[in-house]
């Protein structure tokens, strides 16, 4: 009985070891996994550390605060059945920054912080954002060495050296498994001839090994110590229901399906996203299927009192709709009627009518046509 008593207490003891590293971070954020009625949306960004002047060189970074320049950048929405989309943003993506200006969208945390980030991708995407996590530069060395390290392809020889900054990397080409500080250099070496696009390319290699890794029962014991390193090279708005959220979509099993702002080159090595094929692309991977806000949206006076289709478009517009658009058709005297894509969750905002199959207005997703039990005001 000792003996059973004196293992279980090592066992627990064991237990409690790797479960250390989690709990800080389980305080502030511990959730219980739960159903989320619609998907998480995450902007994950990697910090830059800031060199302040100094008369020691090579410099010392200054004391992590995260202001500095974000030169990885990725929306993340994850799905309630474990779908996970990620899109890579170049971090010399030009866009015009709200609040600043034209500018490489990597200097939107340093003039705005992370809510000045997250509006410009908001405004680049048209995808709302639930939170922000930012990662500083030892988050991936820490959280790579936590998982015990990533097994990936390295495409070619890679050798630099950046004394100032500290960095030194020197791979060869080859699948291999690399640890944190081999990984760190795997994910910022840029003399590739690609610059950032290469970079790019190189994250969501480096992500998907890792999240392969995580997914490997036998590597569970280690999501402990990965939570830790998060936590300690982390600054985030998460709240414990996106917690939550994020933990019940996991235990279905992650699908994790990565994509880039389509575009081209620029003067001065900026990358001008196509806006066309970006559309396209938010369109088809990163809209919530039970969210209409972002379709297109005819209102059609058929038999409402004057003004009606206006005041629709107004209050739909004040909900978030994003393209709501007054259509003209010969006016007939029948009742209120919504057809086309999600057109029940369209009729809850309307408030009144029933859903129909009849045709819709060509180019809108949705048809609303209003009729003779349209309220006055």
């Amino acid at each position: 009985m000792r003996r059973a008593v004196l293992v279980l207490l090592v066992i627990l003891a064991g237990l409690v070891a790797l479960s250390a590293p989690a709990f800080p971070a389980l305080t502030r954020y511990g959730a219980l996994p739960r159903q989320a009625d619609g998907p998480v949306t995450l902007l994950l960004a990697g910090v830059t550390p800031n060199y302040p002047p100094s008369p020691v060189w090579p410099y010392p970074a200054a004391p992590e605060d995260y202001t500095g320049l974000t030169d990885t950048i990725v929306l993340a929405q994850v799905r309630p059945d474990g779908t996970a989309n990620l899109l890579s943003i170049p971090r010399d993506t030009w866009v015009n920054i709200p609040g600043w200006g034209f500018g490489k969208i990597n200097g939107s945390n340093v003039h705005g912080g992370p809510e000045m980030l997250v509006n410009a991708v908001e405004n680049l995407t048209g995808v709302p954002i639930d939170g922000y996590a930012l990662l500083s530069l030892h988050a991936v060395r820490s959280l790579t060495d936590a998982a015990g390290g990533v097994t990936l392809d390295v495409p070619k020889r890679m050798k630099y050296d950046d004394t100032a900054g500290h960095l030194h990397i020197d791979l060869q080409p080859g699948r291999q498994h690399l640890n944190g500080q081999q990984a760190e250099g795997f994910l910022r070496f840029r003399h590739d001839g690609l610059g950032d696009i290469g970079r790019v390319a190189r994250q969501q290699t480096y992500l998907t090994a890792l999240v392969g890794r995580m997914k490997n029962p036998l590597n569970w014991w280690r999501l402990p110590g990965m939570v830790g390193a998060l936590d300690q090279n982390t600054k985030t708005n998460l709240t414990r229901e996106d917690v939550g959220a994020l933990l019940g979509a996991a235990l279905g099993g992650l699908k994790v399906n990565m994509h880039t702002v389509p575009g081209s080159f620029g003067n001065g090595g900026t990358w001008l996203p196509d806006r066309a094929a970006l559309h396209e692309l938010v369109a088809e991977q990163f809209r919530d299927p039970n969210d209409p806000r972002p379709l297109t949206v005819a209102v059609v006076n058929t038999a409402a009192p004057d003004g009606s289709a206006r005041r629709l478009k107004t209050r739909l517009e004040g909900l978030g709709y994003q393209d709501v658009r007054i259509v003209q058709e010969t006016r007939t005297d029948a009742p209120t009627t919504v057809t086309g894509t999600a057109a029940a969750a369209v009729l809850r905002d309307v408030g009144h009518g029933q859903v129909t199959q009849q045709g819709g207005v060509p180019g809108a997703d949705v048809t609303v046509r209003l009729g003779n039990d349209t309220p006055a005001n």
